[in-house]
């Protein structure tokens, strides 16, 4: 999520943190002999561990220079009942840094630990034994983590643990979870609102669990019990669509207006915010003109402007041209886009408003809009409050169409936007009647990975040769994103451990290059040599052989019998496979048939594969093509999760296509 952020001052930073670094209490609370003893979880039956409590308390505070901060203070017990358990919680990981989901960069602190065995005797963890590291979420994103062992950890044990967070850099917004990935008790909030002249509003979702006053002690509270694990499913939607979870927001005490008033409202003033900055000065129009060259179409004309913004203006905030905080600090800001094409750098909003501007500037109209984004709670207009379409894009009216443009994502070709804002609602501003319009969906065809593989099976079995896999559209986009700040030895690493899941722990991967990181107007490629022991198995005269290489030691992408939320897919996608295997010497194919092919036009989903040999009988080829995906047919809800099973599962199945190899009878005399 990419939002206008307001300039923060490191040193203000520093202020607040040491301000609201109050002491935690060193004193543990007791545990009790009810809790030691228990044998059993009380809110899932079939649950290996189980907070028996989760509190948190929060204060707010606002400063002029350093905006809105949040510090919480967590403390956490949790029973394990189960050796599953305790393996899953042998190890606690807390994010901090930039965390999108919660609009903010987080500083973790104080973190203290201990383990309460069942005979009762109790490990403390020691200070020198938290480290960081990079975790990978379930989206693949990179997040840093304070991290530790638990120490002593053992089936019957009660773990705990307490940190402090304080979540700076943000609006006046927070959010206050409830639910954790194993099942809780009881979990409880104590706030205490920022002393400014705004009044606190909370929001639920996903419950209906509201706040009480704390007496006079100027804390709110709010408690729930017996809250659901949140368990990860392949392919769900963002959590926040799922758990129970409430919005803490400041907000002025006006009489509420109704939705229709507010949104309308909204589109005024972010017209009105945005009216001068968008009016083109003398360098932006000499800039435009230079850029349009002789093109008279318009859709040309925005095709030169973007092309030329992507080329001449900078985004600092770019992680792959690795600045450091220090950098970006010492770095002017851009008071106008007239100011961010003069030093040719800016932040992604800067180019934004340069390429809006020069847009404007050969009579194109090109206004910002507001965007809802599809990884979040979902967007409903009734409520009337813009937290959840903050982000901020372009919307051009080219012909009698209005398309929008982003450079937030460097590593998108002219046309596509990131995944997470396609087929969004989008907020037009405009001085008397804002609007609201759909943003496109890239179709599948433009995020397509290509698999080139020319192999040779050897009659005991080995397969080895040459790959070349090639990425475009979002799929380029998340292998360049997941690269770009990693070292060779990393990137090698991954692509590496990447085949082995897909083929087999034995698969030996050499010659590894990678093409493309940086040029963004071409795929991103992988090409290496692949070599598979026991690939194919032989059986006296005959050899069983699975054509499709990439799917050799795969499974269904759904596997569970039942589903309990809803499928969601990030975006639409296409794969072609092109494989040419070299039979081995003295054998041949009994047969050449073809997998079924499997299609849902409902989903825009197909599968076709061809298999067949050479003139000669010598090699055999193997030709895949799969697409999936369209708007409005990327979530599904979870009363349908059959029919999406089956489809994957039919996929599955023409993918596991085997093939037999005879040997050759020998020639008669």
């Amino acid at each position: 999520m990419k939002f206008v952020l307001l300039q923060i001052y490191f040193a203000a930073l520093v202020l607040v943190f040491s301000q609201y670094s109050f002491a935690q209490n060193k004193v543990w609370e007791p545990v009790s002999q009810t809790e030691l003893r228990m044998k059993t979880p009380l809110v899932e039956a079939d649950a290996d561990a189980e907070v028996l409590f989760w509190e948190v308390r929060i204060e707010d505070s606002y400063h002029q220079r350093a905006n809105w901060r949040s510090a919480l203070n967590h403390h956490l017990r949790i029973k394990v009942f189960t050796e599953r358990g305790r393996e899953k919680n042998s190890k606690v990981d807390i994010p901090f840094g930039n965390i999108l989901d919660r609009d903010s960069k987080v500083i973790i602190a104080d973190i203290a630990a201990r383990t309460i065995k069942p005979d009762g005797s109790i490990v403390e963890l020691k200070p020198e034994d938290v480290f960081e590291r990079d975790i990978i979420k379930g989206s693949g994103v990179k997040i840093k983590a304070k991290s530790f062992a638990v120490p002593g950890i053992e089936t019957g044990a009660i773990i705990e643990y307490r940190w402090k967070e304080v979540r700076t850099d943000t609006f006046n917004y927070s959010r206050i979870e409830l639910a954790r990935d194993i099942p809780v008790q009881y979990v409880k909030y104590y706030i205490k609102p920022a002393n400014v002249p705004l009044g606190m509003r909370l929001h639920s979702f996903n419950t209906s669990e509201g706040f009480t006053k704390e007496g006079d002690s100027g804390f709110y509270s709010t408690t729930m019990r017996n809250v659901p694990a949140l368990k990860e499913e392949p392919r769900m939607p963002s959590e926040y669509e799922i758990k129970p979870w409430v919005l803490v927001f400041y907000d002025s005490d006006k009489e509420k207006q109704s939705p229709e008033d507010y949104w309308k409202e909204r589109g005024k003033i972010i017209f009105d915010y945005y009216k001068n900055l968008l009016k083109p000065s003398g360098e932006i129009k000499a800039a435009a003109m230079q850029a349009i060259g002789d093109a008279t179409d318009p859709q040309e004309k925005v095709r030169r402007i973007f092309e030329y913004c992507r080329k001449n203006i900078k985004n600092v905030y770019d992680d792959a041209y690795r600045m450091t905080p220090d950098q970006l600090r010492e770095l002017k800001e851009n008071k106008s886009p007239t100011e961010a094409l003069k030093r040719r750098q800016g932040s992604w909003h800067d180019i934004d408003l340069v390429f809006a501007s020069m847009l404007n500037a050969v009579g194109i109209d090109a206004r910002a809009a507001n965007v809802s984004i599809r990884n979040d709670a979902r967007f409903n207009k009734q409520f009337a409050n813009d937290y959840f379409i903050r982000t901020v894009i372009i919307a051009a009216k080219v012909g009698d169409k209005w398309q929008f443009y982003d450079f937030s994502n460097r590593n998108l070709p002219y046309g596509m936007i990131v995944w997470t804002i396609e087929d969004q609602e989008a907020l037009i501003s405009d001085a008397s009647e804002p609007f609201w319009e759909k943003t496109s969906a890239a179709a599948a065809a433009q995020s397509n990975k290509k698999r080139t593989a020319k192999l040779r099976l050897g009659d005991d079995g080995i397969l080895e040769g040459e790959v070349r896999i090639e990425y475009t559209g979002h799929l380029a986009d998340f292998y360049r994103e997941y690269n770009d700040d990693e070292s060779p030895a990393a990137r090698e690493k991954y692509l590496t451990e990447t085949i082995k899941k897909q083929v087999g722990n034995a698969t030996e991967i050499t010659d590894i290059f990678i093409e493309n990181l940086e040029d963004t107007e071409k795929p991103f490629v992988y090409s290496f040599r692949i070599r598979v022991p026991a690939y194919a198995e032989r059986t006296g005269k005959r050899i069983f052989l699975r054509p499709n290489i990439f799917a050799r030691n795969t499974s269904s992408l759904f596997t569970a019998g039942t589903r309990k939320y809803d499928v969601f897919f990030e975006y639409a996608w296409s794969e072609d496979d092109s494989i040419t295997i070299e039979l081995p010497k003295g054998f041949s194919a009994e047969s050449a048939d073809s997998p079924k092919a499997v299609k849902d036009e409902k989903a825009g989903a197909s599968l076709e594969s061809v298999i067949s040999l050479s003139d000669d009988k010598k090699r055999l080829s193997y030709q895949r093509r799969f697409s999936y995906g369209k708007p409005g047919a990327l979530l599904i809800d979870n009363v349908n999760y059959s029919g999406i099973k089956g489809f994957f599962e039919s996929i599955h199945l023409a993918d596991s296509h085997s093939l037999v190899l005879r040997e050759d009878s020998p020639a008669a005399d």
